[in-house]
């Protein structure tokens, strides 16, 4: 079944893209949740015609693409997301949020494949290097804040930062702790096999040993003789 996405969606696609799903997925997941809508084809060439506009802000040249860099370089991104106590975003910024924004701003089409990060999963000030053209490329300075709020002062993000790695770094020693415990548990199992094999084998040697019988000893000669 062919839907639009309305979001991106890992290992599926990017938002405003018309990908083929299965049709249970489509119905009993994607549709639903709002992710995505059917690909009527109405829809689709509403689509397509909104992407050939686009396209036409799109860098073709190396001249063009510089001047469009110069206009990037002075603009600053805000997005207002929910997040939590510690600066980790109900959800993320994405690459599409990031190319969808400077069209919105700047109306200049950027290819949302050559945005050089991850989602943004934080708030505070990042840098988001992005590829316009062969040779061109621009980091766009992209302020992500609390919603309805401002960002806290840097010393404040630093030490939520701080604590978030010591949480991560943490974990990850705990895990590593139990894969350990787990190797340990499994090494002296291990051992207590071979010796319990190697014990089975010695009984088994012997058992297999041939039984000789002792020859009966040589008479006494005076006992002969008499």
């Amino acid at each position: 079944m062919n839907v639009i996405l309305r979001q991106d969606i890992e290992k599926v696609g990017l938002r405003g893209e018309v990908v083929n799903v299965a049709r249970g997925y489509a119905r009993n997941y994607l549709l639903p949740r709002g992710l995505a809508e059917e690909a009527t084809p109405a829809k689709v060439s509403e689509l397509r015609k909104r992407e050939e506009q686009r396209a036409r802000h799109e860098a073709q040249s190396f001249e063009q693409a510089k001047e469009m860099a110069d206009a990037l370089n002075e603009t600053e991104l805000r997005f207002e997301v929910k997040s939590g106590p510690t600066g980790a975003l109900f959800g993320s910024v994405t690459p599409t949020d990031i190319v969808d924004e400077i069209w919105r701003v700047k109306k200049i089409r950027v290819d949302r494949r050559k945005v050089g990060i991850d989602n943004i999963k934080r708030i505070g000030r990042h840098t988001v290097p992005i590829e316009l053209f062969t040779d061109v490329d621009v980091e766009v300075k992209t302020l992500v804040v609390p919603e309805g709020g401002e960002l806290p002062p840097e010393e404040e993000l630093a030490a939520m930062e701080a604590a978030v790695r010591a949480e991560e770094e943490a974990a990850a020693a705990a895990v590593r702790a139990q894969h350990e415990e787990a190797e340990e548990l499994v090494a002296e199992a291990e051992a207590e096999e071979e010796v319990a094999e190697e014990a089975v084998a010695e009984e088994h040697v012997e058992e297999a040993q041939p039984v000789v019988d002792e020859a009966p000893a040589p008479a006494d000669a005076e006992t002969a003789s008499s």
